[in-house]
């Protein structure tokens, strides 16, 4: 018995089921028990074919790379998002500066309009907005403000938003 595949049920060069001799000396196993290697009562993987010993030695500590991984990916998609969200607050604060400024400026619009556009400007100071435009036409006050936003640190940007107000167009009396 010698060569590759010489003893029965060990060799790769036999089809599955057909590793038995014809002869009947020959194809006599051992008892069952005798043949069985002894595993360890942990580690039923072994004797599988497949070092699992080794490739628990590769993997080692990847488990903890991956949660890194996760971790970083979560904390930049949570900056971006705070980032996005703090955008869009200050185009709304900014939005809401020009809407009130342009009503209380354009209560003043018979004053002429540096007085329109200084209590424009007033109202949207309390509004932690600064006056970018202002413009009299008539009694429609034109109003274009700014309102400064870091959204991430060191990353200044500025919101705007323009509004007017004045009496209806083309209404009859």
């Amino acid at each position: 018995m010698t060569g590759v595949g010489a003893t029965p049920g060990h060799g790769s060069d036999r089809p599955a089921g057909r590793n038995r001799s014809k002869d009947p000396a020959r194809s006599r196993r051992p008892p069952r028990a005798s043949v069985r290697r002894s595993v360890p009562s942990g580690d039923r993987r072994a004797g599988r074919g497949f070092d699992w010993s080794r490739r628990a030695k590769v993997e080692r500590g990847s488990a903890s790379l991956w949660l890194l991984a996760i971790g970083l990916v979560l904390v930049l998609v949570s900056l971006g998002a705070s980032a996005v969200g703090a955008a869009r607050v200050a185009r709304h604060q900014a939005r809401v500066a020009a809407d009130l400024g342009a009503l209380a400026g354009a209560a003043h619009a018979l004053d002429g309009q540096a007085a329109a556009c200084a209590r424009a400007a007033t109202i949207a100071a309390a509004n932690s907005a600064r006056i970018a435009t202002c413009s009299l036409d008539g009694l429609d006050l034109r109003l274009g403000v700014e309102v400064p936003v870091e959204p991430l640190p060191g990353l200044r940007r500025v919101a705007t938003a323009t509004a007017r107000a004045g009496p209806v167009q083309g209404a009859a009396p």
